[in-house]
């Protein structure tokens, strides 16, 4: 069964309050928090905003791409539960696990099957790895079956160009599910009538 889902690039408080108050939420909600190069991205003052609301025993989530101490500082202070890394070394993600007591969710991007083994370096501290098509917010999907051979006792997340009609093929998996692009309309705006959907459908699958 899926282990459960991430809806990532959450932006505004209508969609987040639609979220946290379905009656399937997700166990984690991602926010884009320093990559600006994303439609998705939120500045700090709106990342105040959105992380002060009641969670619901919902996990939130930063999203990090190589992240200065600049803003690691800044945001030290909001309600976040995990930080999700890219591009950062193993040890600088055990340093940020340790200065700032966050769960770590250390992303790894994938394009080929060889890519897999690079949560090696990460598994001894992560508390989650996820598997990502290269290509950040443009959600470039990767084949699963590079998952195969990796212990269930990693716990992983995958990510890139996963939408509805994947839920099926994946329910007899073990991974954390991240959606964000699926979810949107032609605007980029996260669509509330496909989220309330996917929520349903899921409901069936997870674990």
């Amino acid at each position: 069964m899926i282990k459960g889902v991430k809806i990532c690039g959450v932006s505004d408080l209508e969609t987040l309050n639609y979220i946290i108050n379905h009656k399937n939420p997700p166990k984690f909600i991602g926010f884009i928090t320093n990559y600006k190069k994303s439609k998705r991205y939120v500045n700090f003052e709106a990342l105040k905003k959105l992380t002060s609301v009641n969670k619901n025993n919902i996990n939130f989530v930063s999203v990090l791409v190589n992240p200065d101490n600049e803003i690691l500082e800044k945001i030290k202070g909001l309600q976040f539960d995990y930080y999700q890394l890219y591009d950062v070394s193993p040890k600088r993600a055990q340093l940020i696990k340790k200065k700032y007591n966050k769960k770590i969710i250390s992303a790894i991007t994938v394009g080929h099957k060889k890519d897999i083994n690079k949560y090696i370096p990460f598994k001894n501290f992560s508390d989650i790895i996820l598997f990502d098509g290269k290509g950040y917010e443009k959600s470039i999907g990767f084949d699963h079956n590079f998952l195969n051979d990796i212990p269930s006792n990693i716990k992983k997340m995958i990510a890139g160009n996963i939408n509805i009609e994947n839920i099926p093929i994946l329910k007899d998996t073990d991974y954390l599910i991240d959606l964000s692009g699926s979810l949107e309309n032609e605007e980029g705006k996260k669509d509330l009538q496909k989220i309330n959907n996917f929520l349903k459908m899921l409901k069936k699958y997870e674990d």
